[in-house]
C-alpha cells in the first residue's frame, strides 16, 4: 500500500513541515544508498504526503554530495507520483527581489560531479527532457501562490551551479547575459532523476539575494540568505499547503510515460541485475 502520493523536498531552511498529521517516520532502503534523511510521511490537507530534507535534518549535507539518488528512489518507492521541491536562490534579475518566489520552467545544467541517472551497467535510457519541470504541476503552485497573495513569478531559467562557493561576478554576469533567471546548486539532479523516475516534478524557488552580479547590491553570503529565508519560508509552506489541496487525479502530463519510448537496450541484453535494481522504475516496461 503506497504511504504517500505527493513528495516534498525541503531545502535549505526548510528541514521540517508543520501542519502534518498521522506521522511516521519511514526508514528506505534502496540500491543508491540511504537517503538524507529518515522520510516522515503523513496527511496534510487531507493528502498523504512524504517530507525529505535534501541537506538531511541540521544541513549536514553538501550539495555535490546529496544522495539524490537515494532520495527519488526511495519517494518512487513509497508511491509518490509528484514532487515539489522547495529551494532557495540567488536571482539574476532586478525585477526579481530577494523574498519574492519563482516558479522556473527551464534548467541549464552547471554541475560537473554529479551522477545525474538511475541508469547505466547495461542499461541505456534516454528521456525527453525538453521540458524539465511538469507544466500541470507548475501550474497548480501558481495559482496557489496567487491565491495565498504571495508575490510570485511564473517561468524563468533556474542555473544549477556545482558549488559549494558561491559565484565569482564574472559568472554570475555571464549567466545574466544567457537570460537566466534564478540560479542555486541542488535543482539537477533532482529534475532528471524525478523524470526518469516518471513522477512530476516541479520547484518553488525562494529568492534570497541577487547572487554576484549587482554592484549596488551587498555579494551574497550565508547570513543573508537565512535572513531573507526566514521570511520566506513561512509563504513557501503557504503556498504548498494551497497547492496539496489542489492536486488531483488522473496525471495528464507526459511525466507518467516518460520511460515508454526511451529504453534502448534490446529487453534480452539488460543484465538481471539491472532489472532487479531498477524494477520499481522499468518494471512496467520490462519483465
Amino acid at each position: 500500500m503506497a504511504e504517500a502520493k505527493i513528495g516534498i523536498i525541503g531545502g535549505t531552511g526548510l528541514y521540517q513541515m508543520e501542519g502534518l498529521t498521522e506521522t511516521k517516520e519511514v526508514k528506505v532502503k534502496t540500491p543508491f544508498g540511504e537517503p538524507s534523511d529518515v522520510i516522515l510521511t503523513g496527511t496534510l490537507e487531507g493528502v498523504r504526503v512524504a517530507f525529505v530534507p535534501r541537506h538531511g535534518v541540521g544541513h549536514r549535507i553538501l550539495p555535490s554530495k546529496i544522495p539524490s539518488r537515494a532520495n527519488i528512489y526511495a519517494l518512487k518507492s513509497l508511491g509518490v507520483e509528484r514532487i515539489i521541491s522547495v529551494t532557495a536562490v540567488g536571482s539574476f534579475k532586478e525585477e526579481l527581489r530577494p523574498i519574492d518566489l519563482v516558479i522556473p520552467d527551464q534548467l541549464i545544467d552547471r554541475t560537473r560531479n554529479r551522477v545525474s541517472t538511475f541508469f547505466g551497467g547495461g542499461l541505456v535510457v534516454h528521456v525527453a527532457f525538453a521540458e524539465p519541470f511538469c507544466p500541470d504541476l507548475n501550474q497548480i503552485l501558481y495559482e496557489s501562490a496567487k491565491e495565498a497573495g504571495v508575490q510570485v513569478h511564473k517561468n524563468g531559467t533556474l542555473v544549477v551551479m556545482e558549488g559549494p562557493q558561491f559565484s565569482t561576478r564574472a559568472e554570475s554576469r555571464l549567466h545574466r547575459s544567457w537570460d537566466a533567471d534564478i540560479i542555486n546548486m541542488t535543482s539537477l539532479p533532482e529534475a532528471k532523476l524525478a523524470r526518469e523516475a516518471e513522477i512530476c516534478y516541479s520547484t518553488l524557488a525562494c529568492v534570497t539575494d541577487y547572487d554576484a552580479w549587482y554592484d549596488v547590491y551587498e555579494p551574497v553570503t550565508v547570513d543573508m540568505i537565512i535572513a531573507n529565508l526566514q521570511k520566506s519560508t513561512d509563504a513557501a509552506k503557504k503556498v504548498l499547503r494551497g497547492a496539496i489541496g489542489r492536486i488531483g487525479e488522473p496525471r495528464n502530463c507526459p511525466c507518467p510515460t516518460a520511460l515508454k519510448e526511451a529504453i534502448v537496450t534490446s529487453p534480452k541484453l539488460i543484465p538481471e541485475k539491472a532489472k532487479k535494481d531498477l524494477a520499481l522504475l522499468i518494471g512496467k516496461y520490462i519483465k
